[in-house]
């Protein structure tokens, strides 16, 4: 699983623009005000072959006057909790302030990696001014410019000699006699009855269920097996809970999904069928996308929903019209509480792994592919004709293709989209995600 590094700081530190120069791209809107960032911004970060995920820490509301050191604080707690490596950024143009002195005692107290580094330190004379820093108590503080990149390499440096040190490979989980087992991991929303679903799966009072969101305090590993096929159940919760912070407790889902996404193969992303769909969900539904995990869509309280005969198909159309990158995932409605359609995700999800785990002959692709380009030539690219040679597997779980072309910049992703659609409807690919990638033969 890839450590987690948190960029924690007051408001107008720089700390968006530190995190988007350490991912190497503007991921994360930067702005020249207090409190942009009002979310958690997230991104992998291949720092000179040392990958982790990036956290950038928000949820700042400039309109509040008041409470501001409260709610650093709060943040400054979560990136303890939460995160392998915290990176404490300060201002050296405002110097020391109070919110720094009260986060910097909280990251001394928690006995767990942190870097200080004072941010906007660009010419050298403003070096002396980051001495007054040094009175936190910290041997090293670290003067960098997030804004024009001096500092950030050592700042670099320092995080992936502090992070731990991953095994180089790990071999596949199994049972004794070899067989694989489904690792499945249940995200979403607080309170949107994702333990209740994993005590109905698998017919056990295994998980704490509470209508109180953030009940479960830790990701659950259980093992199951049903019908000879061997599950490992990875229950999130969504977050955990944390008596000491009120912010907003659904930001935090996304980084307890990122944990959970690498350990598994398929996420149930489950959605309360009463409130609906909301920004959350969609955020960790595009992290799956991002992973590249398979997914089953579970639609909760299905029992309570007053509906008719068209109010599932039009709650499936608006769940595919606001996550459009999820259009293979399956939809299952179901009550947890009653049992009604729950053993339904077992079939589904054993649909999904059959897709997704599915090797196909190289000739077979390869007939695919002449009929698809017969179909519809690639545009040209730079006024030269665009070239697909082959196309071989190069993976499962998910089934991943390379194709072999004369210029892969010249793949544009509307064509792109269209070898994807035109392999799942010839392969009977539809329930799982499907990745394409393009190279140069030479």
């Amino acid at each position: 699983m890839k450590p987690i590094v948190a960029i924690v700081g007051r408001p107008n530190v720089g700390k968006s623009t530190l995190f988007n120069r350490l991912i190497g791209r503007r991921k994360a809107i930067t702005k020249d005000e207090p409190g942009v960032t009002r979310d958690l911004n997230y991104a992998d970060c291949d720092a000179w072959g040392t990958v982790f995920t990036l956290v950038d820490t928000g949820g700042f509301e400039p309109e509040v006057k008041e409470g501001i050191l409260k709610q650093v604080r709060e943040q400054a707690l979560f990136a303890v909790e939460e995160a392998d490596l915290t990176v404490f950024l300060m201002d050296g143009r405002d110097g020391l302030t109070p919110a720094d002195i009260e986060i910097g005692r909280i990251l001394r107290e928690s006995n767990k990696p942190v870097i200080y580094a004072v941010n906007k330190i660009d010419i050298e004379k403003l070096l002396p001014d980051a001495s007054e820093f040094y009175s936190l108590g910290v041997k090293k503080i670290m003067c960098l410019s997030s804004e024009h990149g001096s500092g950030v390499g050592e700042l670099i440096d320092e995080i992936t000699g502090k992070l731990p040190k991953a095994p180089l490979e790990a071999p596949p989980e199994a049972d004794e006699t070899g067989e694989d087992v489904v690792k499945v991991a249940i995200v979403g929303r607080p309170n949107v009855g994702k333990s209740s679903l994993l005590n109905k799966l698998i017919g056990k009072e295994r998980v704490i269920v509470s209508s109180i969101a953030g009940t479960t305090r830790d990701a659950i590993d259980t093992p199951f097996d049903k019908d000879g096929k061997k599950y490992l159940f990875i229950d999130t919760a969504g977050i955990r809970k944390k008596s000491r912070i009120t912010m907003k407790l659904e930001a935090y889902c996304v980084v307890e999904a990122i944990k959970s996404m690498e350990r598994a193969d398929i996420a149930l992303l489950v959605i309360d069928g009463m409130e609906g769909l909301k920004s959350q969900e969609e955020k960790i539904g595009g992290l799956i996308e991002d992973r590249g995990k398979c997914c089953v869509i579970v639609v909760n309280k299905w029992d309570i929903v007053e509906k008719d005969s068209k109010t599932a198909s039009v709650y499936e159309e608006r769940i595919r019209g606001m996550m459009p990158f999820l259009s293979y995932a399956p939809i299952v409605f179901v009550s947890a509480l009653s049992g009604q359609r729950v053993s339904a995700v077992f079939d589904v999800m054993a649909r999904v792994v059959s897709q997704a785990t599915t090797k196909f002959q190289t000739s077979k692709l390869n007939k695919c592919l002449e009929e698809f380009v017969a179909r519809h030539h690639p545009p040209a690219y730079a006024g030269k004709e665009v070239k697909l040679y082959y196309v071989t597997q190069t993976r499962t779980m998910p089934p991943a293709f390379t194709i072999f072309v004369n210029r892969p910049e010249g793949i544009v992703d509307s064509y792109k989209r269209y070898l994807v659609n035109s392999f799942r409807e010839s392969l009977a690919l539809d329930s799982a995600p499907l990745r394409i990638s393009f190279r140069e033969r030479r």
